[in-house]
């Protein structure tokens, strides 16, 4: 429905939602930005105010039937009205929370993590920027207004990868991510076109109506939700636009928990999810995204196996399981999509924010470093990246059990079961390099002496303990939230689908799959135990031993490598170098010979200014004899 009045408390708390975090942005940017705690104060005051107003909207249409629209005339010419507003319905509520939530907890723990920062207050100025163009990205009610600011989460996401510009591999990674994304937004803008070309319009709404099956010819249905899916693909680092998400690891820690696990690449998931009535109505389409999804997963955990970085082994990780998501949808599974989306957030987010916690307090990544400088001795980070850890690795209680169970059983109701052994396989790896990872972290090779484990403590709590408490209580309510969203499924999945978790899981759910998940995921701890957890392990796993594969896994299956030398031989050497010889010949050439023309010609006529009588004599004579024999004769 459309509700277009001011004094609705729905639309009062959309509005104050999302243009809160801009408020704060611009009075940052123009006003403050010389006071980072103001900076910091006012931003963080502005996205709590969003969580508020998010969570006001969610409990007050909890039992929501329909979806609820707000558009406002935006652009007007002619017969054609372009609308802005606000679409409310429970995934993009769900949504909206989960990017609040997220928003406010990075932002308190950044006032520890990026404490004494020169870039302190564009730091948060960022922050908002960022949280403005994904809240407003959720809520959008067309798929204009969605691109619009999909483009500005991706502007916000160069920002803040490459915050740090003065690290040349920072503005490198910023401007990685930024051109591969834009591969994929190129082909989502034409895959937009084609759909308004034959619906007239971008709503949401009516491009997911079922009348569009039998408008639109099958054809065009699955080519516009390829090139959408590029997008998708782009943004959630998807195969084969999967390589510069851990590149992106060279921004703040705080940048990765926010943009690059729980949130902006998860903006990809959602617009499957947000489409995916229109992208159902294409079985070719979706067995391409499952083929997809599934790779990879599969791809990225492999990557994760060989990393010894601790930010890319989560990046690889964040790759790996947003493929699972897009599995999942692909499998026709809507809400078992929804929800691993939803408890991935949370633990993924955990998972970064910890290891910021080592990284801020020892100054490396590298795991095997932190282990022997005795990273375990932080008791509140090393507890909570466990917890994080073992709901990442699918380990009941914790809700990436169940949110990963959902998925394994929506491929074990497709006809092939490919799919299902594809899954398993991924829960196995994931299992094994997650645990390899806390292995290493809580098992030094060679323990440090009681001293030494004693200054490093001291050196990462005690230095600055304020700063330390302000980073540790979001990691204490993100693992609360790991440890009870999975109590939460059917109260979720009602909400989503409007349909009791029973009824809609009964036929897909298969007794036997809950089981056969956990062995699959024990077997890849205990394995990862006995290469790096056991005493006198060798700490070398089994992957790791075939240098030929240890060296495919290290450089990320030679993508990059591909990419380079497509850049080399069909980029600069072909199209740049044709520019160039375009450039040199046709364009320098045309106007070269003009300039020699000109000159030519100047050299011709300045003989008349030569100062000779006799020679302008001898030329008017000659002149007066052609007119008297043109009048005469």
């Amino acid at each position: 429905m459309t509700s277009p009045g001011i004094n609705d408390p729905t639309l009062i708390a959309a509005m104050l939602t999302t243009l809160l975090p801009l408020a704060a942005f611009v009075i940052i940017m123009v006003f403050i930005r010389a006071w980072p705690r103001f900076s910091a104060g006012l931003s963080i005051t502005a996205i709590g105010m969003s969580l508020l107003s998010a969570l006001f909207l969610i409990v007050k249409h909890w039992g929501l039937t329909s979806p609820i629209t707000y558009t406002f005339r935006w652009v007007v010419s002619g017969d054609i009205q372009i609308p802005f507003g606000y679409l409310l319905d429970p995934v993009s509520m769900l949504m909206l929370v989960v990017v609040t939530v997220i928003s406010f907890l990075v932002q308190v723990y950044s006032v520890g993590y990026m404490a004494g920062d020169p870039g302190f207050s564009r730091y948060y100025a960022f922050m908002s920027l960022f949280a403005w163009a994904m809240m407003s990205l959720t809520l959008a009610p067309t798929m204009l207004q969605l691109y619009i600011f999909w483009e500005l989460v991706g502007l916000s996401s160069y920002l803040l990868i490459g915050f740090w510009y003065d690290k040349f591999s920072a503005t490198e990674a910023g401007k990685k991510a930024f051109v591969m994304t834009r591969l994929g937004d190129v082909a989502f803008f034409i895959g937009l076109l084609l759909v308004l070309m034959y619906l007239g319009n971008l709503n949401i709404l009516e491009i997911n109506g079922p009348h569009n099956g039998t408008q639109m010819p099958a054809g065009l249905i699955t080519v516009s939700a390829l090139l959408i899916f590029c997008g998708i693909a782009g943004k959630s680092a998807q195969f084969p636009l999967l390589t510069w998400l851990p590149d992106a690891m060279e921004g703040p820690t705080p940048v990765s928990a926010l943009l690059h696990s729980a949130t902006m690449v998860a903006a990809g998931v959602y617009l499957f999810a947000r489409l995916f009535p229109y992208f159902s109505l294409s079985p070719t389409a979706m067995l391409i995204f499952l083929v997809i999804g599934t790779i990879s997963m599969l791809m990225a955990s492999t990557m994760a196996m060989v990393s010894r970085d601790i930010k890319q082994v989560w990046a690889y990780s964040t790759i790996s399981q947003l493929g699972f998501m897009i599995m999942g949808l692909a499998a026709g599974s809507y809400f078992a999509g929804v929800y691993h989306l939803t408890t991935h957030a949370a633990f993924k987010s955990l998972l970064f924010l910890c290891s910021g916690v080592f990284i801020h307090a020892y100054e490396s990544n590298d795991i095997f470093e932190i282990s022997l400088r005795g990273g375990r001795n932080l008791k509140t980070p090393t507890i909570c990246i466990i917890i994080a850890a073992a709901a990442l690795a699918g380990l009941p209680p914790l809700s990436g059990f169940f949110s990963k169970e959902l998925i394994l059983a929506s491929l074990a109701n497709l006809n092939n079961p490919i799919w299902l052994v594809a899954g398993l396989l991924g829960a196995f790896l994931t299992a094994y390099y997650t645990f390899r990872l806390i292995f290493i972290l809580i098992f030094p090779d060679a323990p440090m002496p009681p001293a030494s484990n004693a200054a490093a403590h001291d050196n990462a709590s005690e230095h600055n303990p304020a700063h330390y408490g302000l980073m540790a209580w979001p990691l204490i309510i993100l693992a609360a939230a790991t440890v009870v969203l999975g109590l939460y499924q059917e109260p979720l999945n009602h909400f989503i689908t409007g349909q009791p978790a029973s009824d809609v899981t009964a036929a897909a759910h298969h007794g036997w799959l809950p089981f056969l998940a956990l062995a699959v995921a024990a077997a890849g701890v205990g394995l990862a135990w006995l290469e790096f957890g056991r005493r006198n392990a060798a700490r070398v796993g089994f992957v790791e031993k075939i240098p030929a594969l240890n060296t495919l896994f290290a450089r990320r299956w030679y993508i990059d490598d591909f990419y380079r030398l497509c850049l080399k031989y069909i980029v600069y050497k072909g199209f740049a170098n044709f520019c160039k010889q375009n450039d040199d010949h046709v364009i320098d050439g045309s106007i070269d010979g003009l300039s020699k023309v000109t000159v030519a010609g100047g050299r011709i006529l300045s003989r008349l200014h030569l100062g000779m009588v006799q020679y302008r004599l001898l030329v008017i004579f000659i002149v007066l004899v052609l007119l008297a024999v043109y009048f005469l004769f």
